[in-house]
C-alpha cells in the first residue's frame, strides 16, 4: 500500500510516499481502507518531536517518531476486523482516530471508530475526529456552557475554533467570534453573534466580559485574558501558538494550572482529543450534532496524498481556514 513514512523527527520535507506492508489486523482491531485523512496541529508536533518534554511521555518516541506512518484522522471503509469485534463489519463506512492515517490502509481499535454520518461526504467526516472531538471539551465538558452565557472563540476561523462557534451555538450561548477579516462571514454563519477582526481590534481591551472564554491561540498573557472573564468566569486555555520548543503546550499548561490555585477565576488547560485517551463517546456524541442537523464540518483546502507534506506545512503555519484534508484514492 501506498504510506506518508516518518522515519526521523524533521520538517515536513522529511516525509516521504512510499510502498509498505498493509498494518495487521489482530484481536479487537479493525482495518479501514482510507478515504480521506485531516491535517492537525497535533502532526507536525509529533513529526517535529516538538515540543522535547513531550517525547518523556512515551507518545512521540524518544528519538525518532513513535509511529512510522504519520496521521491519525481518517475516514474510510471497513476492509477486515480482527477476532471479537462486533460493531462492524466490512463495508461499513466509518470514522475515527487511526494511528498511521496518512495511507491507503490505517488500523485502530474498534473503540475509536464510529459509523459515518450518512449525510457527509468522506473528507467531511474526516475532518470530524480529533477538532470536532477537542471542540466539544472545551465547550461542554471543560467550559459547561449554558444557555444564555457569552462565550468568546479566539481563533474561530480554525479547525477546532469552526466546530466551537457551532456546539456553543446549538448550546443557545450568545457567541462572539474572534478571526481574521477573511473568515468573518464564515464564523457569522456557523452561529457567531458577534465578530471581531484580531487585526483591527484586541478583544482584550474592551469592556465586554465573558462568561467563557475558549483561547485556541495562545497569543495573549493569562492576565489578559483573565481581564475579560466575569467574576465566576471560565477560561479554557488549549494552548495554541505557545513558544518553546523544550516545554511548548506542556510549559503552558502547567502555568494555567498554577495560576488558577491563586485566583478566583477557573483556568482549565485542555489538550487536544486523540486517541491515548477515551474517545468514544465524545465521537457518538459528535456524529450526533451532525445527524442533527447542528455541526458542519468546513474544509479550507485538500490535498492529494503525495501533497501530504505541502498540507502538514500549510496547517503549521497558523492560518488555515476551518480543517485541511487529504484525499487517498
Amino acid at each position: 500500500m501506498k504510506a506518508v513514512v516518518q522515519e526521523r523527527f524533521g520538517p515536513p520535507d522529511s516525509l516521504r510516499l512510499r510502498e509498505i506492508d498493509r498494518p495487521a489486523t489482530g484481536a479487537g482491531r479493525v482495518l479501514v481502507r482510507v478515504h480521506a485523512a485531516a491535517v492537525n496541529p497535533y502532526d507536525w508536533h509529533m513529526l517535529r518531536g516538538d515540543p522535547y518534554a513531550a517525547r518523556l511521555t512515551g507518545g512521540m518516541g524518544l528519538t525518532r517518531p513513535k509511529h512510522r506512518v504519520a496521521g491519525i484522522d481518517a475516514a474510510g471503509v471497513v476492509e477486515r476486523v480482527g477476532a471479537g469485534v462486533r460493531e462492524f463489519r466490512p463495508g461499513d463506512p466509518v470514522l475515527g482516530f487511526c494511528p498511521g492515517a496518512f495511507a491507503e490502509y490505517a488500523a485502530t481499535t474498534a473503540a475509536l471508530l464510529v459509523p459515518r454520518p450518512a449525510g457527509l461526504t468522506f473528507e467531511q467526516a474526516a475532518a470530524l475526529p480529533m477538532g470536532a472531538v477537542t471542540a466539544l471539551r472545551g465547550i461542554r465538558t471543560v467550559g459547561r456552557v449554558r444557555a444564555g452565557q457569552r462565550v468568546l472563540v479566539n481563533g474561530a476561523g480554525g479547525g477546532v475554533g469552526t466546530f466551537a462557534v457551532q456546539i456553543a451555538a446549538v448550546l443557545d450561548a450568545e457567541v462572539t467570534a474572534v478571526c481574521g477579516a477573511r473568515n468573518t462571514a464564515l464564523v457569522r454563519s456557523l452561529g457567531a453573534a458577534h465578530v471581531l477582526d484580531h487585526a483591527r481590534a484586541d478583544f482584550t481591551d474592551g469592556p465586554e466580559r465573558y462568561d467563557v472564554v475558549l483561547d485556541l491561540v495562545g497569543n495573549h498573557p493569562l492576565g489578559r485574558l483573565r481581564r475579560v472573564l466575569t467574576p465566576a468566569g471560565v477560561l479554557v486555555a488549549a494552548g495554541g501558538g505557545t513558544p518553546g520548543r523544550v516545554f511548548g503546550a506542556i510549559g503552558a499548561m502547567a502555568k494555567v494550572a498554577a495560576v488558577n490555585a491563586v485566583t478566583r477565576h477557573r483556568l482549565r488547560p485542555i489538550l487536544p482529543a486523540t486517541p491515548d485517551g477515551p474517545a468514544h463517546e465524545d465521537l457518538l456524541a459528535v456524529t450526533a450534532l451532525v445527524d442533527a442537523g447542528q455541526l458542519t464540518p468546513v474544509i479550507g483546502r485538500t490535498f492529494a496524498l503525495a501533497g501530504t507534506a505541502e498540507a502538514v506545512r500549510h496547517v503549521e503555519e497558523g492560518h488555515a481556514r476551518g480543517k485541511t484534508v487529504i484525499t487517498v484514492p
